[in-house]
């Protein structure tokens, strides 16, 4: 559901558009596709590493998975994810909603997104840039410590089982989850570390495509 509604954001209108041929979007709805898109990615960042928690104590602690991950745990990994990324894409649409913007009025890009919106913004975004930064050593940053530190108890874990097909099993659970990781992880941060710098909007739509598409 979060990765249909992750795609649904973004994608349908942006081939509506291309079938019209008219690339219009209102100031609400631009700001709205904005929310939405940090809402569901942000939850995005959270359950990668609530699904690395997971896989770590599947196997490293085997024994008390069951406890250690019962359904009220669950339960509350989920309503934390979604707190957590409500808070931080309602801050950036408040945050965006201050800012005037008196032309150019031509988002470079498929989707309304803060780094292009920066650049089309007349007054100062340096208050948004800090929090963005902020809230990308939150939401990027502790994330991805955690899940390296994560999966390297989890191969220690791996390369002491015997037997072959055991780690080979035990990979195979986790490849998936790494490979999500790496582009979603990996797209992000092309995207946001350069605050899209004019010189490569067009390959921030690209980069677009893998985070909204492809991950999903």
């Amino acid at each position: 559901v979060l990765d249909v509604g992750c795609i649904t954001v973004t994608v349908p209108a942006m081939l509506g558009r291309l079938l019209s041929h008219k690339s219009t979007i209102s100031y609400d709805a631009c700001l709205s596709q904005l929310f939405f898109f940090h809402l569901l990615a942000g939850m995005d960042c959270f359950l990668l590493t609530a699904m690395a928690y997971d896989r770590l104590l599947a196997i490293c602690q085997p024994l008390t998975y069951s406890t250690r991950m019962s359904q009220t745990v669950q339960r509350m990994l989920v309503a934390a994810s979604w707190a957590c990324a409500f808070t931080n894409a309602l801050t950036h649409t408040v945050a965006m909603s201050t800012l005037n913007f008196c032309g150019p009025n031509e988002v470079n890009h498929f989707y309304c997104d803060l780094p292009q919106l920066f650049q089309l913004s007349c007054s100062s975004t340096q208050l948004n840039e800090l929090l963005l930064f902020v809230a990308a050593a939150f939401m990027a940053v502790a994330p991805l410590v955690f899940i390296s530190v994560s999966y390297a108890h989890v191969v220690a874990a791996v390369l002491q089982i015997r037997s072959a097909e055991g780690r080979k099993k035990a990979f195979s659970t986790c490849g998936s989850h790494l490979t999500v990781v790496g582009i979603f992880y990996g797209t992000g941060v092309f995207s946001y570390v350069r605050l899209g710098s004019a010189e490569s909007s067009d390959k921030d739509k690209g980069v677009g495509v893998f985070m909204t598409v492809i991950n999903t």
